[in-house]
């Protein structure tokens, strides 16, 4: 399996694939590419790819942009909609509403919180008309990001990473719902999803006859409900998140990055081992395909989206936080104050990969709109520098073994 032999390989090229080093070398390559040669750029991203074939093609087809956004990234869903899926069996995050009560409040004040800023700053700007569908932007979390940045600032065993991954699942499931339900390509065409329970039928047929291997599950059902979306008008990107849980699984969940799940061998498992290293690459070439924004591109959408996240993210989620246990009695986990919750509040404002994605489904036709968000998107990334800043001057300091990972109890 991919991460197994990836354990095996020189520390440099695991660094490469355990830190996003493909995803932020894509980007930092299409920022450079699109500000010095714009127009090969572009052609690249919108190139048809019907012409490998012959050159009596029109001006519309199936691009580069859509054979990455929409057909690979379908396998960074399908991962993402994995780790979801675990998390409500026995010992996830998701599983316990006791446990999982002040997380998920938290995860709603993430997602209000920054609507309501951008929203507030596009109507303020009377650019409501133009960037109104891209609320949903700042709600996002890239969970790698906010994972890497989380340990270095808490250490490995602080209960604030295991809070801080408990939202950012949660807000993953919620973007999957979103843009489901409001970034459609065209109007739904809702005959077309009876082929995704179709998929799910066949998916749990073959489980029912113990097919192991998630080739099956993928190249049957996947296909068929990669179709589904993609006729129906739903984000085709999503297309494999329903065959998830047809696929042979564990009866427990150790926990997102635990190390315990590398020896697990069910399919579903499996299917992450394998994936999980060519998702990486795919994330590049997402970078690269996403992130060419002219640099002249800052505007109202860049500012919203920013500040969005930096504000409306640690805002949010402190003040859903403090609500959760003023209001409704709940705890905060033992270890944590306040300090902690704002800090991960910052942290979680890092939204760059599903930000990014997010833009481009909000905002279809390129142009200044789509690059003005789409900046927003790659600042983002300040939210780290911030969250160093306030961890310092809160007094934070990394306790534990930064090698140390979170288990399932956690």
């Amino acid at each position: 399996m991919a991460n197994d032999s990836l354990g095996k390989q020189p520390r440099a090229v695991r660094f490469l694939f355990e830190n996003s080093i493909f995803l932020i070398a894509g980007a930092i390559v299409a920022l450079v590419w699109a500000n010095t040669h714009h127009k090969s750029y572009e052609h690249l991203v919108h190139f048809n790819l019907a012409r490998l074939f012959t050159e009596h093609v029109g001006e519309h087809g199936f691009t580069v942009h859509h054979l990455i956004n929409d057909v690979m990234m379908a396998l960074f869903f399908a991962l993402a909609g994995k780790e979801v899926w675990e998390s409500f069996l026995p010992g996830g995050a998701l599983s316990s509403v006791k446990k999982a009560a002040t997380p998920l409040l938290a995860t709603l004040g993430g997602i209000v919180g920054p609507a309501f800023v951008y929203l507030a700053i596009v109507q303020s700007t009377g650019q409501w008309a133009d960037l109104a569908d891209g609320w949903a932007i700042p709600c996002a979390t890239d969970i790698a990001f906010s994972y890497l940045v989380a340990r270095l600032i808490f250490g490995g065993g602080h209960p604030a990473i295991a809070f801080l991954l408990l939202l950012a699942i949660a807000d993953d499931a919620a973007g999957l719902i979103i843009l489901a339900i409001f970034y459609p390509k065209d109007p739904i065409q809702i005959q077309w999803l009876l082929l995704t329970v179709a998929a799910i039928a066949i998916g749990f047929g073959f489980r029912k006859m113990k097919l192991q291997s998630f080739w099956w599950y993928l190249l049957i059902p996947g296909t068929l409900s990669w179709i589904s979306f993609y006729m129906s008008n739903v984000h085709p990107a999503l297309g494999l998140v329903p065959i998830i849980p047809c696929m042979p699984h564990a009866h427990t969940d150790l926990g997102i990055f635990a190390r315990a799940e590398l020896k697990r061998d069910d399919t579903l498992n499996a299917f992450e081992h394998w994936w999980k290293n060519p998702v990486e690459i795919i994330l590049g070439l997402f970078g690269l395909v996403n992130a060419g924004v002219p640099m002249t591109s800052l505007g109202v959408g860049t500012w919203a989206v920013l500040l969005g996240l930096i504000i409306g993210k640690p805002v949010g989620i402190t003040l859903m936080t403090l609500m959760a246990e003023k209001v409704f009695k709940l705890e905060v986990p033992k270890g944590m104050s306040y300090r902690h919750v704002i800090t991960l509040g910052m942290i979680a404002a890092i939204g760059f990969t599903v930000a990014l994605f997010v833009s481009t489904a909000a905002f279809k036709e390129t142009g200044p709109i789509q690059d003005s968000v789409k900046m927003g998107a790659l600042l983002s990334f300040g939210a780290a520098l911030l969250s160093f800043a306030i961890a310092k001057s809160l007094g934070i300091r990394p306790t534990g073994l930064i090698e140390s990972e979170p288990d399932a109890s956690e």
